[in-house]
């Protein structure tokens, strides 16, 4: 299962591991290091949201659950008033 927001489209992505000495500067060791690859994945959660009105079990980031449940708490504070 792919690392996929259904909702922003955030995915995960490949980034770089690099190992550091301690003491060192940069230099030589900077150039020999040790460079791993590895996968900086997005912080995913199946979760129940009310989207346009209907409640919708996503695959959503933790971003956007935050920004879902704002809003419409938002929006019915609006409408109470």
């Amino acid at each position: 299962m792919a690392l996929k927001c259904d909702i922003c489209e955030k995915h995960s992505v490949a980034g770089g591991s690099h190992k550091h000495h301690r003491g060192v500067a940069g230099g030589q060791w900077k150039r020999r290091a040790t460079h791993t690859k590895r996968m900086i994945g997005v912080n995913m959660h199946w979760v129940t949201l009310p989207i346009a009105g209907v409640m919708t079990r996503v695959h959503a980031c933790a971003n956007c659950i935050k920004r879902v449940r704002f809003d419409n708490k938002k929006a019915a504070a609006l409408a109470a008033v």
